[in-house]
């Protein structure tokens, strides 16, 4: 599995295949950034659904022991495991750009992607990393395309960025550990957070790469990129996109290690205690069943956690009182 270049190598290459802040050099192509046809319609953010710009409904998730991980996928998903959770409480979907631009506009904050004055972007026309001046939060696929909708999934957020956001908020990170909970929704073994099938009566239920990756996407399921929040079906806890459109960031430090050493916690585990790059959860519109398929709720990844990428954002939890 080849990982690619840090943000310095990125930089001082200045090449389309060497990319960003230490993020970017360790960055795993898995996790597959795309600007997705720049001129591609986004839609209108004005457009938006209010239900989904507005203050986040928190969905509490009942405490509970099941198994984490699997044997089926990456060694470092494995070996399955039991955990312990008490109840908490997660948002019911993704952060979306409407809802971190009142954080922006309340706080004055400024993304890393914003000081760096770049982040990348993967072209689907070129197959390479770019560095993109200019690609933030606002437009993730950069300055010459379409703004985000106010209703979608907010993206090139780093690590950082997300922590700033959460503790403004008066919440946290959801462990590892809970989202894969929440991810199940109840379900017990199974590969997806709807079960066993990716396409259940050849329907689709989550928004990811349709076709070949990276030569081939036929967006059969209506959308090349993000896709506003809620567009899918909820899993049986009622969260919504905890599988595709974006990935999403933890408070866990990433270790290939994690599961397979101890001593592991195996009630409310939190994670090795240090680390470089922070686990990353649910997939993105960039996975494929031929590439990644990170929206198997066994399914983890890393990223460094200064890292802004236009499929990564993230969701928040908070403990239950």
């Amino acid at each position: 599995m080849d990982e690619p270049p840090a943000r310095q190598s990125l930089a001082a290459a200045g090449t389309a295949d060497t990319l960003m802040p230490m993020s970017l050099l360790r960055l795993l192509p898995i996790l597959a950034i795309a600007s997705l046809l720049a001129g591609c319609e986004r839609g209108d953010a004005a457009q938006a659904n209010p239900a989904a710009v507005g203050e986040i409904e928190m969905i509490l998730i009942p405490g509970g022991t099941f198994t984490m991980g699997t044997a089926e996928g990456y060694p470092f998903e494995g070996p399955p495991h039991e955990v312990t959770l008490k109840p908490f409480w997660i948002d019911k979907h993704e952060v979306t750009v409407g809802q971190f631009a009142k954080f922006v506009e309340a706080t004055g904050y400024i993304t890393e992607a914003e000081r760096f004055g770049w982040s990348g972007v993967f072209s689907e026309k070129t197959g390479h990393w770019e560095a993109v001046t200019g690609a933030t939060w606002r437009k993730p696929m950069g300055p010459a395309a379409p703004a985000a909708r106010a209703d979608e999934p907010v993206t090139q957020i780093s690590y950082n960025d997300a922590q700033a956001y959460a503790k403004w908020a008066g919440k946290r990170l959801p462990t590892e550990a809970e989202f894969e909970f929440a991810a199940r929704g109840g379900l017990e073994g199974k590969t997806y957070a709807w079960g066993d099938e990716l396409y259940p009566d050849s329907k689709h239920l989550a928004n990811i790469w349709q076709g070949h990756f990276p030569t081939e996407n036929r967006h059969e399921d209506g959308y090349g990129a993000a896709a506003p929040v809620m567009s899918f079906s909820p899993n049986g806890y009622g969260l919504y996109d905890m599988a595709g459109n974006a990935w999403e960031w933890t408070a866990d430090w990433f270790s290939e290690a994690t599961y397979a050493h101890g001593p592991y916690p195996r009630v409310n585990p939190t994670g090795p205690p240090n680390g470089e790059e922070r686990v990353i959860r649910g997939g993105s519109f960039l996975c494929s069943d031929n590439y990644c398929t990170g929206y198997r709720v066994a399914a983890r990844m890393k990223s460094a956690p200064d890292s802004g990428l236009n499929n990564t954002g993230f969701r928040c939890a908070r403990d239950a009182e």
